[in-house]
């Protein structure tokens, strides 16, 4: 894992690969191991950089509360640090959400931009309410009983003893996220705007991919937007945690979209 300051914050990333480069931000309480089964998979035709997003992993956890755009900022600076110019970006989840403010705000470095199990949508009244309740329980329990709590409902709810491996996994990798960054970042997904109108005025190649059996988001949270920019994948089987449920379907959805994205640029 290397690591490099940014805007005075230290951002820990995995690298691998070598050719364009492709993005890959993780959801809540997960880390740039999230894609510990994809970006191996990727890496043979591409560059592929996954950071720990700010107050997860082994990046900075400062405390009080995050915005989704501090994140986003975070990523941007770390991409330009590395004097990348142009990158494909996908977000899990959380992950999403970042890439949505990127996408926004700083569309003229990117290639293309995907949610990966992840909804322009704000949250509701009532997951605001969650998101409170989130942070209340991280500060009282820790973050092992939080974590504990959380993954299981991230998988598919009828492949839970196929998966208990992967789940065991996941729960590893939530256990070393600081509590003060859950926390931080869960008032950044509390407070997010509705970006629904950033995939509806995409010109930019967009990729939306959705868990058959995704107990988190329905497909019809993700799939908002038709275009010929717009490509939609289910992968089968799977919840919120393709990349560990169903890691060769989702990256070969992965790379379906890049080689579109060169076919593309090499015509225009």
């Amino acid at each position: 894992m290397d690591k490099i300051t940014v805007n005075g914050s230290t951002i820990a990333y995995e690298q691998q690969g070598q050719g364009e480069t492709v993005v890959l931000l993780h959801g809540f309480c997960g880390s740039s191991a999230y894609w510990e089964k994809v970006q191996p998979l990727l890496a043979g035709q591409y560059r592929v950089i996954a950071p720990d997003l700010r107050g997860h992993g082994s990046t900075d956890a400062p405390l009080g509360s995050y915005t989704i755009e501090q994140m986003a900022d975070d990523v941007a600076g770390l991409l330009e640090a590395l004097n990348i110019p142009e990158y494909t970006l996908l977000g899990h989840s959380m992950g999403g959400y970042v890439t949505l403010s990127l996408a926004q705000r700083y569309a003229s470095r990117l290639n293309g931009f995907g949610l990966v199990h992840s909804t322009a949508y704000p949250d509701s009244e009532e997951v605001k309410e969650k998101r409170l309740q989130a942070v209340s329980a991280i500060r009282a329990e820790g973050i092992t009983s939080f974590v504990d709590g959380l993954v299981p409902g991230l998988f598919a709810a009828d492949a839970l003893e196929k998966h208990k491996a992967d789940l065991d996994r996941v729960k590893e990798i939530g256990y070393r996220t600081p509590p003060q960054g859950a926390a931080g970042a869960a008032m950044a997904m509390r407070a997010r705007v509705d970006r629904r109108d950033v995939l509806a005025e995409a010109t930019l190649p967009l990729l939306l991919v959705a868990g058959e059996n995704d107990p988190i988001f329905p497909m019809e949270r993700l799939f908002t937007v038709d275009g010929p920019n717009v490509t939609k994948a289910v992968i089968k089987g799977a919840g919120h945690m393709s990349m560990f449920e169903a890691p060769e379907q989702l990256s070969a959805v992965i790379h379906d979209f890049l080689h579109k994205i060169s076919s593309t640029s090499e015509q225009s």
